[in-house]
């Protein structure tokens, strides 16, 4: 019995009752499925008519070749050739696979060679960039609203320069309309402030001495580690620092992800300070120059100025209460006052000479006091209407490292080598003093809160105090401890309602300290 259909021996046979054939069930069921029809007559064909033929099992036939051992022999060795074969061929896949991966690893690297080159063009690129940007002057316009002749960079050009007696430049001054706007800012803060309560949002005492490290994020250069100065902006969570790299980095604390970094100063950047309005932001920087940036739709900052009035080291960057106006304090033993809008140098006090020099600089909260410290360990009390110094507090040991004026506008924190000084400035008075440190260790900064309640020290530790008055003794609540293991933490700065605290220190991380568990996101 043959099935029609394979022509061999079915297994399980059946014959169709119209045409008599037999064939395999398995492949007359397939066939008659697909085309319901006998696929030798053509005629119709159900299941119902294919009937099952019964027959005994039969055994199959061994093949030929293993009848006999010579024919097992052929069939193995059949198989061996077979395998070998095979074998040979992965073999060869292998070795195209292993010259295919060479060949990517060899591209590989040229490809980083490549980038690694592109990146050295581009840094050099960014440098000439830099060095013509200090050397090509700004556009008229700019020089037209400021009322003055055509700056470069910020600075006047040799031939247009207004020289005095004895070569010293000549600056428009502060006109009568600015001395009013500071007036009436003064005026309209002082009123605010008699009326001012503290928030109910500050972050009481209990929750600043459970006060831990929250993240710390590495912003800066490995090959230049430290961080000299940082600032918060006062409406949004964005922290900025400053580094011995040259370069000012803005970190959004929230996301942990940095916004920008803004290269352009040839030295450290010694101050950094955000203005509340219009995106600016103001850097200083021992390489004698001090940057305005604005802030652009990108996220990404353009250097609106360079401007080059001193001719030191710029220690210190301070804004003014009203926004428009900002100082600078350098090592040449001058300030300038500034045009916010125009980077114009309204006035520069001071003689740029002699071995004194100023080293830290705060506008007072109501913004007709300047405080300044000098590398002499005087503090000077400036009035800005008059320029004019009003009151000078000695007693200090090695530079004043910096200055902090309480939100009250009575007390004046400074810093030195040997400690803080408080300061009541209604009797131009030191009322008390810390030395939170030994002899050999200097206290590198000192910052009051925003709403005068608490006090910040750092030196080769962060040491909080809560404020209180003149008689009242000022306890440490929180000492928040060197992390870095540098020894030395230069600069503090409370988040808004004293909810966090940035730190920076000589190595190259941003530091959060706060509450632990307090929605503040892990590093």
């Amino acid at each position: 019995m043959i099935c029609a259909i394979s022509g061999e021996a079915p297994e399980e046979p059946v014959v169709s009752k119209k045409s008599g054939l037999l064939f395999e069930r398995r492949l007359i069921e397939r066939h008659i499925a697909d085309y319901g029809k006998c696929p030798v007559t053509g005629e119709q064909l159900t299941m119902d008519d294919i009937v099952a033929v019964k027959t005994n099992k039969a055994v199959k036939p061994r093949p030929l070749q293993a009848a006999s051992i010579p024919g097992l022999l052929g069939m193995f060795q059949n198989e061996w050739d077979a395998l070998m074969l095979s074998n040979f061929a992965l073999e060869q896949q292998l070795h195209t696979a292993r010259q295919e991966l060479s060949h990517a690893l060899y591209q590989h690297d040229a490809a980083c060679r490549v980038i690694a080159r592109l990146k050295k063009e581009r840094d050099e690129a960014r440098g000439l960039l830099a060095q013509a940007e200090r050397q090509i002057p700004i556009s008229s316009s700019v020089a037209a609203v400021a009322n003055a002749s055509v700056v470069s960079n910020g600075k006047r050009g040799a031939e247009d320069e207004d020289l005095g007696p004895g070569g010293k430049r000549i600056r428009p001054g502060i006109s009568a309309d600015i001395i009013a706007e500071l007036t009436d800012c003064n005026a309209m803060l002082s009123g605010q402030r008699k009326k001012r309560q503290i928030p109910p949002t500050l972050a009481p005492v209990d929750a600043l001495e459970r006060y831990t490290q929250l993240s710390s994020h590495p912003l800066h250069k490995t090959s230049k580690p430290g961080i000299l100065s940082t600032d918060i902006h006062p409406s949004k969570d964005v922290i900025a620092t400053g580094g011995v790299d040259a370069n000012a980095v803005l970190f959004d604390r929230l996301s942990g992800q940095i916004l920008s970094t803004l290269t352009g100063h040839t030295k450290k950047v010694t101050s950094v300070k955000f203005v509340p309005r219009d995106e600016l932001f103001v850097t200083g920087s021992g390489d004698k120059t001090v940057r305005l940036w604005q802030g652009s739709e990108n996220g990404n900052y353009i250097c609106r100025h360079v401007l080059k009035d001193h001719t030191a080291e710029v220690q210190a960057v301070s804004i003014h209460a009203t926004n428009n106006y900002f100082v600078t304090a350098s090592l040449d033993n001058t300030w300038c006052f500034y045009d916010l809008s125009s980077g114009l140098c309204l006035t520069q006090v001071g003689e740029p000479s002699g071995d004194e020099g100023y080293t830290s600089a705060a506008f007072h909260p109501d913004g007709l006091i300047l405080g300044t410290g000098t590398s002499e360990s005087l503090v000077r009390i400036w009035d800005v209407k008059t320029q004019s110094n009003v009151a000078k507090f000695d007693g200090h040991a090695g530079p004043v490292t910096a200055i902090s004026f309480s939100e009250n506008g009575y007390f004046l924190a400074t810093a030195a080598h040997d400690g803080v000084k408080l300061w009541d400035l209604r009797k131009l008075r030191n009322f008390r003093s810390f030395t939170p440190y030994d002899s050999s260790t200097p206290t590198n900064a000192v910052e009051f809160d925003h709403s005068g309640s608490y006090l910040a020290i750092a030196g080769s530790d962060v040491r909080v105090y809560q404020v209180a008055n003149v008689k009242v003794e000022w306890n440490c609540i929180k000492t928040l401890p060197d992390l870095s293991g540098t020894g030395k933490m230069n600069c503090v700065k409370f988040g808004p309602d004293a909810k966090y605290m940035a730190v920076g220190s000589m190595d190259r991380n941003l530091r959060i300290f706060g509450m632990p568990g307090g929605g503040t996101e892990e590093s």
